[in-house]
Formats: structure tokens, sequence, C-alpha cells
């Protein structure tokens, strides 16, 4: 089994935080190598317009500015495989009900754990 249907697992949880009202960020993290891109963050944005996400890449060099983009969660979602695998191996989702990681380990096998939440409540980005 490969990471793929592990990661539709993991994207549920953060479809399902979204609904309830519990989603408090997700990073990307554990670079591969030591690329500039240090980390992707999602934290949430609620608006008349429904809800979106603040999608920041946060660079290494400190002369390399974060770069921000607003968009919808769906929007998201490409972004995020992209870096899969290739910048990052690890996904961790914040609610404030749980932490769920997602990790890829060298064999390229995902795995899902859950922990306690860092987050106690939501606040937009």
């Amino acid at each position: 089994m490969t990471y793929e249907a592990d990661f539709k697992v993991f994207w549920q949880h953060v479809e399902e935080s979204i609904k309830e009202g519990t989603f408090a960020k997700l990073t990307m993290a554990k670079t591969i190598g030591k690329p500039e891109l240090k980390n992707i963050f999602l934290r949430p944005l609620y608006g008349d317009d429904g809800f979106k996400v603040l999608l920041k890449y946060s660079f290494r060099p400190k002369e390399i500015e974060d770069i921000e983009e607003e968009m919808t969660l769906d929007a998201s979602l490409p972004i995020i495989m992209s870096h899969l695998k290739t910048s990052f191996l690890t996904v961790l989702l914040f609610t404030t009900e749980r932490d769920v990681t997602f990790k890829i380990n060298k064999k390229g096998i995902g795995t899902l754990t859950e922990g306690y939440p860092t987050f106690k409540n939501v606040t937009q980005a």
C-alpha cells in the first residue's frame, strides 16, 4: 500500500475538522534535505463568503520573504500533494479536539497517528 490511500484518510480528518469548526492549523514539516522552503502552513479564515485558508510558505533564509495566499481548501490540496514526498515527509493537523500526524517512511508507506490537542482555541489567520 502506498501513502496516497492513507493521505486520503488524513485529508478526511482535515475536512471533518473544518465542518466541525475545530480546525486550528495544518503544517507540513520534516523537510527532505536542506531546501530553502522550511514549512508550509494552512490557517483558517472564516468570512462572509465561507471558509478559506491562508496558505503560507515559510523559507529558511531570512532574506527570503514568506509568501501568503488566500484560497479555498480544495485549491490547497494539489499544492499540499505536490510537496508530499518531494519536499516534506510529515503533515500535522492541529484541531481543538486532537492532533493528527501523517508521515511517509523511507519505503513510501504512510501512517496516521493521533494525539492530544496542541490548540485549545481556533485562531484565524
